[in-house]
């Protein structure tokens, strides 16, 4: 009789956004228990409160150049390390029976859901009734999710070639220089960021433990601090729709060569801020640690809330564009999303973000063998 150990490097955290390993009563005592790392559930939780600011500083850029240069700034790095670490746990997709299994059920019906939802919250709330229903074309916050459907069905192609990042970066040049993409399921941003989720399949645990070291923390500072400097700078001067990655550089009115510059130039500095921003997540369990695993539910649920204010005018008080207007924003932003990734509210919604649908499926042979 073999005895199996399970080393800190063997442990796995779940794929979707949302869903938790889980253990108890019910779990086959011969089965392995899943441990989630809280570094990375850490880093899910932070990326996903600078989303949230990130959307609530938008209507205030045009009166505030600080908001600006703070908008320019997290949108550097932000969802690029949401790609990252979303590449980081696909690298054990292998297109087994199980994995597609939690693709359509954790991925694709919370898309058609959720698309359904803003598409029919457009209507009523812009109000928009001629807004058309259509699952090709995503709207808002969805595009993550057809993004991630894809990036997730292509890993082992860059398992199976020599040089996968060179090749993610290639095609995401093209994708900039390439106007005719056109937008169904919002292709552009899934070629733009791309090579992100490569670099994510490709790390390993022992390339996160150099952003451990204190001399990289202490770099860390002075990057920072110039990179607010740097946007602090081009708030004015450029256009933040380069950080969507959603258009061509001839839609934003530049030349194609531009594009193909700035594809480059975002990857090399969202690559050095994300490294930074992950240098300073806590290792160890912090008080937000559980939420990391609601992130999914929070991103996709904010977005109700981040359009209805710019439908509804809330930004129209005078109040708002003032410095302590601006911090309540911000506060109230982070609070509203750390709620959204409560347990409360994912036993809620689980029903729409982690559907078991067993009556979709067709029972596997090795699930209908005797378990030894």
């Amino acid at each position: 009789m073999k005895l199996r150990i399970r080393t800190p490097a063997a442990r796995t955290q779940g794929t979707g956004g949302g869903s938790a390993a889980r253990s108890g009563p019910g779990q086959d005592a011969g089965r392995p228990v899943k441990v989630r790392d809280p570094f990375f559930d850490n880093a899910k939780y932070l990326a996903i409160v600078l989303v949230a600011c990130g959307h609530a500083w938008e209507p205030l850029r045009g009166d505030s150049r600080a908001a600006a240069a703070l908008y320019i700034f997290i949108y550097t790095f932000h969802m690029p390390a949401f790609v990252l670490v979303s590449g980081y746990f696909s690298r054990s997709f292998s297109m087994t029976v199980p994995q597609l299994k939690r693709l359509v059920t954790g991925i694709a019906v919370p898309y058609v859901v959720f698309e359904v939802a803003y598409s029919l919250f457009k209507r009523y709330a812009d109000p928009d009734p001629g807004y058309p229903i259509s699952l090709l074309d995503p709207w808002y916050l969805t595009w993550f999710l057809a993004a991630l459907f894809v990036w997730r069905l292509t890993t082992p192609l860059w398992r199976m070639i020599r040089w996968p990042v060179p090749v993610a970066l290639a095609i995401a040049v093209l994708a900039t220089v390439s106007p005719d993409i056109g937008d169904d399921l919002d292709l552009q941003r899934i070629l733009q960021y791309l090579p992100f989720f490569v670099v994510g399949l490709f790390l390993r645990p022992e390339h996160l433990q150099l952003l451990r070291r204190r001399e990289i923390k202490t770099l860390s500072v002075p990057v920072f601090a110039m990179a607010m400097a740097v946007a602090y700078w081009a708030a004015p001067r450029m256009n933040a729709v380069w950080f969507y990655r959603r258009d061509s550089a001839q839609e934003l009115g530049a030349p194609a060569w531009s594009g193909a510059v700035m594809t480059v130039a975002l990857f090399g500095c969202s690559m050095v801020l994300v490294a930074c921003f992950l240098t300073w997540v806590p290792k160890r369990r912090m008080w937000f640690t559980a939420l990391g695993a609601g992130t999914l539910y929070g991103y996709l649920l904010h977005g109700f809330l981040a359009k209805g204010s710019r439908f509804w005018d809330w930004y129209d008080l005078p109040w708002l564009h003032t410095p302590e207007g601006e911090i309540t924003v911000t506060v109230f932003a982070a609070a509203f999303i750390t709620v959204l990734c409560t347990p409360p509210v994912r036993r809620v919604f689980r029903f729409t973000m982690e559907p078991t649908m067993e009556w979709a499926f067709k029972r596997d042979a090795t699930e209908l063998a005797p378990r030894r």
